[in-house]
C-alpha cells in the first residue's frame, strides 16, 4: 500500500543541515525537543505501537537523543510508565543517541535498518551500550507504518 507522504519520500538523500542552524539551535532552549519527543512516545505508547518492553527498558533511564547538525537535544526518562522529559541536566545520562538529520530520517521512514545506520556510524550509541543496543533492537522490531495508520489511510481512500 502507498501512502501519500511516505511514497513520496522514495530516498532521504545525505544532506547536512547548514551551520546556522545549528548555531542558532544551540542558543535555544532544548526542552521543547524533549516536551515534543515525549509525547510522541506516549501517544505512541497508549496507541500500542510502542510495546509495553519500552516503557520497561527505559523506566528510571536517562536517554538523550541528538541531532548534530541541528545542534539540538532531546533528554527524556521513562517515569511510572510515562515519558517525561529531563528538566535540569544534574547527571550523565544513561545512553545518547547520536546522528545527523538525514540518518534519523531513514531510521524513521524505514529506508535504512538501524544495523546498517549504525554500523555506517551515521548513527551512534554512547553510554549504557547494551541499554542502547535493546532501544535500537526495539525501534527494529517495529512495524512502520503500523496497521492503525493503514487502517485510517484505506478508511478515507488515500492508499488508492
Amino acid at each position: 500500500m502507498k501512502i501519500p507522504f511516505f511514497s513520496a519520500l522514495s530516498s532521504i538523500p545525505e544532506f547536512h543541515l547548514p551551520q546556522f542552524v545549528r548555531a542558532i539551535n544551540q542558543r535555544l532552549p532544548q526542552w521543547p525537543h524533549a516536551a515534543s519527543l515525549c509525547l510522541a512516545l506516549n501517544a505512541a505508547a497508549s496507541l500500542r505501537i510502542l510495546p509495553e518492553e519500552a516503557l520497561t527498558l527505559c523506566s528510571g533511564r536517562r536517554v538523550l537523543i541528538a541531532v548534530d547538525d541541528g545542534g539540538t537535544r532531546a533528554l527524556i526518562t521513562c517515569l511510572n510508565g510515562i515519558f517525561q522529559p529531563v528538566w535540569r541536566e544534574t547527571a550523565e545520562p544513561d545512553v545518547r543517541f547520536h546522528g545527523d538529520l538525514h540518518a534519523y530520517l531513514k531510521l524513521i521512514l524505514r529506508q535504512e535498518d538501524p544495523d546498517t545506520l549504525f554500523f555506517n556510524r551515521q548513527l551512534t550509541i554512547e553510554g549504557d551500550t547494551e541499554l542502547g543496543l535493546a532501544i535500537k533492537n526495539l525501534l527494529d522490531a517495529l512495524e512502520w507504518p503500523p496497521q492503525i495508520f493503514r487502517d485510517f489511510f484505506n478508511r478515507f481512500s488515500f492508499g488508492r
